[in-house]
């Protein structure tokens, strides 16, 4: 959520509010309401003040303006015409409404409101409005079009209550999404991470068969970041997992730490899995060793190692892992730059 999206929101309801207002007026005319009309011309300006205010990008205080006013004006309404219109209803609606704005500010990293001291204003202001009118009855004994505009207030208290929490749900999960991406993405790689390639491993035990992992590592990665330094090594890795996605599409892949990546994936349906793995990661070693890695007009020849297993029924993820972390050091130690399989 961002603030330009709040401000057409804003813009919206302010607009919504001041028409409701300047229909009421009428009605107030209508019912010979005479103190309500006249109270409805400074209403009219607190909602056209309301625009230079979210123009400004003062939504604090704007909040903080509508809440006093509008409770205030439902009050003053209630305690003019009485419960049977409806307008104590958005003294209640309030209640919910300011703390998914808290919690909207909160997310904005703007000022907050105090949620619960505006909460409490509301609930006096609706008992204090409905307590006078069932001791006292209301001013005006108009009961015109009361059943009308009950059924209107609510309808409008119910849609702002709908699309307030609608609102609130859906940013809670878009930033939920956010985290669990933030969680499990490595941020220089826009891999994978360790923490998800785990729990994707736990998920792929109880059908295993058919699967194999590979243990990627770059060759001689610290030499080249010692004589290049350490912006050439990031290069490297996200240019080299660019190359990844590109030839592993299907693949869970991840960045298991460092220079090393882990590589999950599945054989073709009647296929022998480890043929089948061994000759996916030959192309993809082949595909770096022939890319040409330049970082300011600097060629560096990269080459990988990988280790590949297949997955076998009751094989523990961490065994699992293990076998192909020795054939990668099996191939880092005889020579680098090529694939092994535990055939």
């Amino acid at each position: 959520m961002d603030l330009s999206f709040i401000k057409k929101i804003t813009y919206l309801i302010n607009t919504v509010i001041l028409f409701l207002v300047i229909g009421l007026m009428w009605f107030f005319y209508v019912c010979k309401a005479g103190f309500l009309v006249y109270f409805s011309i400074p209403t009219m300006f607190i909602y056209i003040i309301g625009y230079f205010l979210i123009y400004k990008e003062k939504l604090y205080a704007y909040l903080l303006m509508v809440y006093i006013w509008l409770t205030f004006y439902m009050c003053i309404t209630t305690i003019c015409l009485g419960t049977g219109y409806g307008f104590y209803l958005y003294c209640l609606s309030m209640i919910p409404v300011i703390f998914i704005a808290d919690y909207m500010a909160y997310q904005l990293k703007g000022s907050r409101p105090n949620a619960i001291l505006i909460s409490v204003m509301a609930g006096l202001g609706y008992l204090l409005s409905t307590g006078y009118v069932k001791r006292v009855g209301p001013i005006y004994k108009s009961e015109a079009l009361s059943e009308v505009f009950w059924q209107f207030n609510s309808i409008i208290v119910i849609s702002f209550l709908i699309y307030y929490s609608f609102l609130l749900v859906h940013n809670i999960i878009k930033s939920e999404e956010e985290l669990r991406q933030a969680a499990y993405i490595d941020r220089l790689t826009g891999l994978y991470n360790r923490h998800y390639m785990i729990d994707k491993l736990d998920e792929t035990t109880d059908r295993i068969e058919g699967s194999y992992l590979a243990m990627l590592d770059i060759d001689k990665f610290k030499s080249i970041n010692d004589e290049y330094g350490h912006n050439t090594g990031d290069y490297i890795l996200k240019t080299l997992s660019e190359i990844m996605k590109d030839k592993c599409d299907g693949e869970t892949i991840s960045r298991w730490g460092g220079e090393e990546f882990l590589i999950l994936g599945k054989a073709d349906e009647n296929t022998d899995t480890i043929s089948f793995a061994h000759d996916k990661m030959e192309k993809l070693r082949q595909t770096v060793e022939n890319t040409e890695f330049k970082y300011d007009e600097q060629k560096i020849n990269v080459t990988v190692t990988i280790g590949v297993a297949e997955g076998e029924k009751g094989l523990s993820v961490d065994n699992w892992v293990q076998k192909a972390d020795s054939n990668l050091y099996k191939g880092k130690n005889s020579g680098r730059n090529q694939v092994v399989t535990n055939l």
